[in-house]
This record gives structure tokens, C-alpha cells and sequence, in this order.
């Protein structure tokens, strides 16, 4: 880490917590894809947008609340130098998933998407999150 570089952690995803898509996460969705790539197969994206990577995770797992997250952004881009600057002014907070569901099923009511196995890709920044208890922090 250089001393430029932003640390930061949080929970992306909260493990039996409904987002705004309906979809509610179960716990242990996350371990075979992280078992496969670690934590450098996931991406540290902007609004998830591919173009510009802004950071790096650094540690990823699932814990009691959900996948915890650590890394660092990188000021060494443009559009990591602006995502440092708006994390530190606390304009930006929210974290989101990108994903692809491996294992799906529906609740008892139907109305509630359960995933059991997912595909993770990347872990955004972003200003809504679809979760909206998945926040980032400033690790110190």
C-alpha cells in the first residue's frame, strides 16, 4: 500500500436481509466463488462501470453479517483520485455486488428471490446501493 492509496472495508452484501430487487442473500452464497478466485479475481469498480477499475480488494470473506470487504483505492487513476475524494468528503458510502446467481430458489411467499451460490465479479462504490445497508467505511 502507498500512502496515497485510501483503505477501506464494509459489508457489500447482508446475509437474510431483502434489497430492492427482492433478492435476499443466504449465508455461504459467496464461499465457492471466492474459494476459486480470492480476492483479486473480484473487481473494485465505480458505479460498476468496467471501464475504469478504481482500487483493489484486498480481503474478502463471509462473516456472521455478510461479505466483508477490505481494500484500497488507488489514486493513481483520474477516477480513483475523484472516488478517494468523495469517499473522504463522505458523498459516497454505498457498496454493490456485481454478480451472476448460480443457485436460486424462491422464498415461501414467492415473492422473494433466494440465492444460495453466486458468482462474484466485482464489488462497486456506488452511490445507491440495491442493498441499502451495504456501506463502505475508512479503515484505519
Amino acid at each position: 500500500m502507498t500512502e496515497t492509496d485510501l483503505p477501506i472495508e464494509g459489508h457489500a452484501s447482508l446475509f437474510w436481509t431483502r434489497d430492492l430487487n427482492d433478492d435476499v442473500t443466504a449465508a455461504g452464497a459467496f464461499e465457492t466463488s471466492l474459494a476459486r478466485t480470492g480476492p483479486g479475481g473480484v473487481k473494485m469498480l465505480h458505479q460498476h462501470d468496467d471501464a475504469e477499475p478504481v482500487g483493489v480488494w484486498d480481503a474478502i470473506t463471509e462473516d456472521a453479517k455478510g461479505l466483508h470487504v477490505r481494500g484500497r483505492i488507488l489514486r493513481t487513476t483520474p477516477r480513483g483520485r475523484l472516488v478517494a475524494a468523495l469517499v473522504e468528503a463522505g458523498a459516497l458510502d454505498g457498496l454493490s455486488i456485481g454478480f451472476r446467481a448460480v443457485k436460486a430458489r424462491p422464498d415461501e411467499t414467492g415473492r422473494l428471490r433466494v440465492l444460495r451460490e453466486v458468482e462474484l465479479w466485482e464489488v462497486s462504490i456506488v452511490t445507491f446501493p440495491m442493498l441499502p445497508g451495504a456501506r463502505l467505511r475508512r479503515a484505519g
